[in-house]
């Protein structure tokens, strides 16, 4: 039996829409912002699939992705078709001149003996702040693609 549990966090970055959906949407640059993700690939027969690998401390986990929908410059919806249970968006908000705001959510089953052992409160602060802190890499990396373009 698995938990699942849920997380949203987003983040205004001062980029255009179109610089933003693009570094988000290449999959495999992912690894480079977000802290547990440790590989992405995109299947070359199958482009809508991807395999992920996560690790963080003693803890590993992969999965199959599959995208579920995508609209250019406003959302990437997925689920995992096997490996660990998740499922989630990411939104992406054009703001003009203002830039953009991205917002991700996320959520997953964790095992039921994980949460057992673990407060499923502490973990979903460590999830949440990785999170957070993710997506200001993301921005780091969106402003510094900017600078460069």
């Amino acid at each position: 039996m698995a938990n699942w549990l849920e997380h949203t966090s987003q983040i205004e970055i001062d980029a255009p829409i179109d610089l933003v959906w693009s570094l988000w949407s290449d999959l495999e640059q992912m690894p480079k912002w977000m802290k547990w993700i440790e590989s992405v690939e995109v299947l070359e027969d199958n482009p809508e699939l991807s395999r992920w690998r996560l690790a963080t401390g003693r803890f590993e986990f992969s999965w199959l992705s599959r995208i579920l929908k995508i609209v250019q410059n406003q959302i990437i919806q997925w689920e995992s078709v096997d490996g660990l249970p998740n499922r989630g968006a990411i939104r992406f908000y054009d703001r003009g001149a203002e830039g953009s705001i991205v917002k991700l959510s996320v959520a997953y089953a964790i095992p039921g003996f994980l949460g057992e052992l673990l407060d499923n409160l502490f973990i979903g602060r460590v999830v949440e702040s990785t999170l957070q802190a993710d997506l200001e890499r993301f921005r780091d990396y969106a402003m510094q693609a900017k600078q460069q373009g």
